[in-house]
């Protein structure tokens, strides 16, 4: 492993370590139990969406319909828990939705070879439509008390978001590094054409990991009902962007065939980590809304220049100055 491939690795953990130390010193109590806490719960629901998109960000694809997904699946559970009387209707209805919406993502990309920015840029505005008919425009309250712990419960003393953004990290991360399935998927991102010389079934993974993303996105829709107590057609919006940032920050390429669940994981706790500052620090949310835009241009642009070799080039032209002047005296 070089030298210069260590340093891709570990610029997002020193980015971290580094913006950790920062607040620790400018904002009060940063550090605290308590905070901590509450910066756990508040990544959980990009956190766990995270872990799919890394896939579809890995196969050289993106999804955009991840927050109309979220509040859809919410409003489905929503309704369906209030005609049954049932949560585990509701549930199935919810997941049921999110992967339905997810697998047509997925047939029209890969059967169809349609560009998934996009076919997910008009199912993001489809279902966030779905989302307001099927509500009636309004948010659906939730009568069921039992159907709030997946949002206020816990074990272990974890509650039950955060356990679910653990699990999502870890299954996916595992698919991605043990299995044929994760191999193949980094692959098809890396060269698609040699990956389909190679005998990848390529239609069938590329339909397998929308669907997935949308089957991710639909739990953790239903989890942000329980925690909010009702289904909102409203929620959500713009959460695509912070998903995304949160893996380009984590080092997966834009470009495809790079991404590793541990990258995902410090992008998610940087972008979290930056959110709960600027809520400490009582930032007013227009300036938020630049900054949260900042972080993802400097996230692509990182990126960028990571790809195309310019990012080793900024880091050695100090030595190379040192060099020459040294040469000269």
């Amino acid at each position: 492993m070089t030298r210069l491939h260590l340093m891709r690795q570990a610029w997002p953990v020193i980015v971290l370590l580094v913006l950790l130390a920062v607040l620790s010193l400018a904002v009060p109590d940063f550090l605290g139990i308590r905070n901590l806490r509450g910066l756990l719960l508040s990544v959980t629901l990009v956190g766990t969406i995270a872990a799919t998109m890394m896939l579809v960000l890995a196969m050289r694809e993106v999804d955009l319909s991840v927050g109309s997904i979220v509040a859809f699946s919410g409003v489905l559970t929503a309704v369906a828990i209030n005609a049954t009387g049932s949560v585990l209707l509701g549930v199935l209805s919810g997941l049921a939705g999110g992967a339905a919406v997810g697998l047509f993502n997925g047939a029209v990309v890969a059967g169809l070879k349609v560009n998934s920015l996009i076919v997910t840029l008009a199912t993001m505005e489809v279902v966030r439509g779905l989302a307001f008919l099927v509500s009636g425009g309004e948010s659906v309250a939730i009568p069921v008390q039992s159907f709030y712990a997946l949002g206020s419960g816990g074990f272990l003393g974890v509650n039950w978001p955060i356990w679910a953004m653990i699990a999502s990290f870890a299954i996916f991360g595992l698919l991605l590094r043990r299995t044929v399935f994760g191999r193949n998927v980094l692959a098809i991102g890396g060269n698609p054409e040699a990956a389909r010389l190679a005998g990848v079934p390529i239609t069938r993974i590329r339909i397998t990991v929308f669907a997935l993303q949308g089957l991710i996105a639909g739990l953790a829709g239903i989890i942000l009902a329980a925690r909010i107590t009702s289904g909102q057609p409203n929620t959500s919006a713009g959460l695509e962007l912070a998903v995304i940032s949160a893996c380009v920050l984590g080092g997966v390429s834009l470009s495809g065939g790079v991404g590793t669940m541990a990258g995902v994981i410090i992008g998610v706790l940087i972008m979290g980590t930056a959110q709960n500052a600027l809520n400490l620090l009582n930032v007013p949310t227009f300036y938020q809304y630049v900054v949260r835009g900042g972080i993802l241009l400097l996230a692509v642009i990182a990126d960028r220049l990571r790809q195309s070799g310019r990012l080793s080039e900024l880091r050695l032209w100090p030595l190379a100055a040192r060099t020459a002047l040294d040469r000269t005296r």
